[in-house]
């Protein structure tokens, strides 16, 4: 049994056409596989699975929902997830595939989950170089959510064996590709209008990127704010509606966010009423999360109240999104 209290096995699959397969297969029926990029290794997940995405928060015991980079094998495939300005265009055909991650508005056909973009009209794209994270997303044919394949807080990864020593027993399976390229994360621009932002240096340098396109980077807003990129400071999706955190007690034209099979006193006589996880399973409330906020602030009701959300595993994610919606504004 495993830290996270499973029997999971991590295979440690070849960079032959069987291990491509098989970690494709992995992926989509909603499995967790790292892979090697250009710059680190990836842990990738089905970026269109809430659920999928949830699990890399859980492996990683990451403390608080960022907004992950999702990977895709060309610019057309990007093109269905995100909308590109002339200057997000340039980049995207200068540098990919590349150590540069975008990160552009939400195109209508967006099929991204909430999750994986921490609930923002915005999203982080990237078109690798590495010719097996390019192979494994051509046969997965769908956008790969994949931060770094570490705990957090913890060293990335530029080998399997890094991986190994830190999720072993944690994700399903390693995509072997040896050694990392370039061994720092990508580059992050933002092209949000105005300007475009420098989020993060990494694999391309800002002196490339400024004379490709003839101005100046900004730079990511200042302090105190939850990110809307790896490397960016910003707002998160907040509801309209004032949230009640820990609700023992609900008015009848409150929304109710409950967890759990129990329900706060008034519960029944709410406007409007959905449970992140009926059976109290902080992976599957991850999943909810977002999409659920978006739905009881939809309903026009004035409040949200919550249920106390337990402060262990991904409790701690989910209760730090909730405070960060529930904060004055």
């Amino acid at each position: 049994m495993n830290d996270l209290g499973s029997m999971r096995q991590t295979e440690r699959l070849t960079s032959d056409e069987a291990g491509l397969a098989h970690a494709a297969e992995v992926l989509r029926g909603g499995g967790l596989v790292a892979f090697p990029t250009e710059t680190v290794y990836g842990l990738g997940a089905d970026a269109t699975d809430a659920q999928a995405v949830a699990g890399i928060y859980a492996a990683k015991e990451r403390p608080s929902f960022n907004p992950l980079i999702s990977h895709l094998d060309s610019f057309g495939s990007a093109r269905v997830q995100g909308v590109f300005d002339e200057t997000a265009r340039r980049l995207a055909e200068a540098f990919w595939p590349g150590p540069l991650t975008l990160v552009v508005p939400v195109a209508p056909t967006c099929t991204i989950s909430d999750l994986a973009r921490a609930g923002l009209d915005s999203v982080g794209l990237r078109v690798p170089a590495h010719p097996l994270a390019h192979a494994l997303l051509q046969k997965t044919g769908r956008p790969v959510a994949a931060p770094s394949a570490n705990r957090s807080g913890r060293v990335s990864p530029t080998d399997a064996d890094h991986v190994l020593g830190d999720l072993d027993g944690r994700i399903d399976a390693v995509l072997d590709g040896g050694s990392s390229q370039v061994g720092v994360e990508s580059t992050i621009v933002a092209c949000l209008g105005g300007a475009p932002r420098l989020l993060r240096p990494g694999g391309i340098a800002r002196e490339a990127i400024e004379a490709l396109i003839g101005m100046k980077l900004e730079a990511g807003p200042e302090g105190g704010k939850s990110p809307l990129a790896p490397g960016m400071l910003a707002s998160h999706y907040a509801p309209r509606a004032r949230v009640h955190l820990n609700a023992a007690s609900v008015g009848a034209d409150e929304a109710v966010l409950l967890f759990g099979p129990e329900a706060p006193k008034g519960a029944d006589a709410a406007r409007i009423t959905l449970n992140l996880s009926k059976n109290g399973d902080l992976v599957e409330a991850a999943a909810h999360l977002f999409s659920y906020l978006r739905q009881l602030d939809a309903s026009g009701a004035a409040t949200i109240a919550v249920s106390p959300i337990p402060e262990t595993g991904l409790g701690e994610a989910i209760n730090d999104r909730l405070r960060r919606a529930a904060a004055e504004r």
